[in-house]
């Protein structure tokens, strides 16, 4: 063999070697994450039911099967934080999320965070992180801390902010947003789920104050 061509493929091997070796691979008790991406109409999800199946169609695509998957989002009859389950939850390297539900919904109590908000595949999003004590963005060109989640800080539905129970992909819809980065508008640590409303349902509206139509999965079981 050519030993220009054998040192071509010696080192693309290497290469793909490499990439596979720094490949996240999901923890078996991989429970929660943040949606990688927006099926495509920003606040419009097709109801629960559409972000449930979004959520698990992220998840099976992403290698982690045999969960039930549920979006956390309020609707004006049902509580986000009576669908997920009763903990433990972790993200995708299996690093505890919080243990309950009492714990997941307290400020201190829970460990969602700039680095353990991860996406199914294991990649952080474009957050704020802390820069001799300031929020700044990672990514100059980016930011997207912002969830859809309809939620209070109790888990409790905020009415009238559920982008009209996850059908509206207008710009007439509101939606409670909360920070996966924990940091932004208000001093300290901010809410994972309920810091401010949305400008409106639509893609558009979602994007300015630093979103992009993501959401939180967790798995029941």
């Amino acid at each position: 063999m050519n030993k220009v061509y054998r040192s071509v493929v010696l080192i693309a091997g290497a290469a793909i070697a490499a990439g596979i070796a720094l490949a996240q691979v999901p923890a078996s008790n991989t429970s929660f994450f943040v949606t990688s991406k927006n099926p495509g109409q920003g606040g419009n999800l097709g109801g629960l039911a559409g972000a449930d199946a979004h959520c698990t169609a992220l998840a099976e695509a992403a290698g982690i099967r045999g969960k039930t998957w549920r979006a956390y989002l309020s609707t004006s009859t049902v509580n986000a934080r009576d669908r997920i389950g009763d903990g433990p939850w972790y993200n995708v390297k299996g690093e505890l999320i919080a243990n309950n539900l009492a714990e997941l919904h307290t400020a201190e109590g829970n460990k969602i965070s700039n680095t353990t908000a991860l996406d199914e595949t294991g990649a952080t999003p474009d957050y704020l992180v802390l820069v001799d004590g300031a929020a700044t963005r990672a990514n100059a060109d980016s930011l997207v801390h912002d969830i859809l989640t309809g939620t209070n800080d109790d888990g409790t539905v905020a009415a009238g902010q559920t982008c009209n129970d996850w059908t509206d992909g207008t710009a007439n819809g509101r939606g409670m947003l909360g920070h996966a980065d924990r940091l932004g508008r208000n001093p300290g640590l901010n809410s994972w789920t309920a810091v401010h409303a949305s400008q409106g349902c639509a893609m558009e509206n979602l994007i300015p104050t630093g979103g992009a139509g993501m959401f939180y999965c967790f798995a029941t079981n």
